[in-house]
């Protein structure tokens, strides 16, 4: 199959530098509509995706994120903020970069040309069958998630990827590919742009779909969030004035004895 490098492509547009800001600003939003229509198009591949992940979750594994880069931060910002929003051990959802932590900051040079260094990663959280790794890359040509997935397929563990490249090396290797194709970037291939927007919004879609097939969302509320600061404090008692019709003053009381608003709606239902 042929494999079209199109985060790659020359850009669209040209002599950015003689463009006014409302013209950069302008046409960097009419790029930018264009991935949510690209997103629609792999909905059946998040889908499958998705629900290999709350299978296998389900049964005691976790998932862990893996790239470099942008796509590795930005599966580090989705595994950071699952804890907070449902509720779920800092252990569940995992994300990994190359060049370690300090890559989160500033570029560690050749990490992810390693071919090693990703299964070595995961072979720090001693991975196992239970779990699933899905791999993150705009070009799908990292060998640090590539080779990573390779080792995770021969070892029996499910893989998924998220990628913006039709026949891609990284997508030819998933298990469970999710290809958004979302053509050449406005500043050519600054792959942080359309690419890692696609990438950041099925983040979005993978993570809260599974956590609320995991029962982590009442309703449409977050009633296992963390109460980590006073936002999230009063929007726990505006959930509870809200659903057991109590008033305010009731609702701040019992979110300070049981601490969880989950917690407090059963306490409440079975008195």
């Amino acid at each position: 199959m042929d494999f079209i490098k199109t985060t790659e492509q020359d850009s669209n547009y040209n002599n950015l530098e003689q463009m006014s800001t409302s013209e950069l600003l302008r046409n960097i939003n009419n790029e930018d509509k264009t991935v949510p229509l690209a997103i629609e198009k792999a909905i059946p591949q998040i889908e499958k995706l998705v629900n290999v992940t709350v299978e296998k979750l389900k049964q005691g594994g976790r998932l862990f994120y893996m790239g470099a880069g942008t796509s590795g931060r930005l599966g580090i910002v989705d595994a950071s903020e699952c804890p907070p929003t449902f509720g779920v051990s800092h252990e569940l959802v995992i994300g990994l970069i190359a060049g370690g932590d300090s890559a989160i900051r500033k570029a560690v040079e050749f990490a992810e040309d390693s071919k090693e260094l990703g299964w070595e990663d995961l072979l720090d959280y001693n991975i196992s069958e239970k779990d699933i790794v899905i791999g993150i890359a705009a070009s799908g040509t990292t060998p640090y998630v590539i080779h990573a997935l390779k080792k995770c397929n021969e070892n029996n563990i499910s893989t998924g990827c998220i990628t913006c490249n039709e026949n891609s090396p990284l997508q030819l290797t998933a298990k469970f590919p999710v290809t958004v194709v979302v053509g050449p970037e406005f500043v050519t291939g600054s792959s942080r742009m359309k690419a890692g927007t696609a990438q950041k919004l099925v983040l979005n879609m993978i993570s809260t779909s599974t956590m609320i097939q995991l029962g982590k969302v009442k309703g449409n509320k977050m009633v296992d969030m963390q109460l980590s600061n006073n936002k999230l404090v009063d929007r726990g008692e505006k959930m509870l004035v809200s659903e057991l019709n109590i008033d305010k003053e009731t609702a701040k009381e019992l979110l300070k004895k049981y601490g969880n608003v989950r917690t407090v709606i059963k306490e409440f239902n079975n008195d």
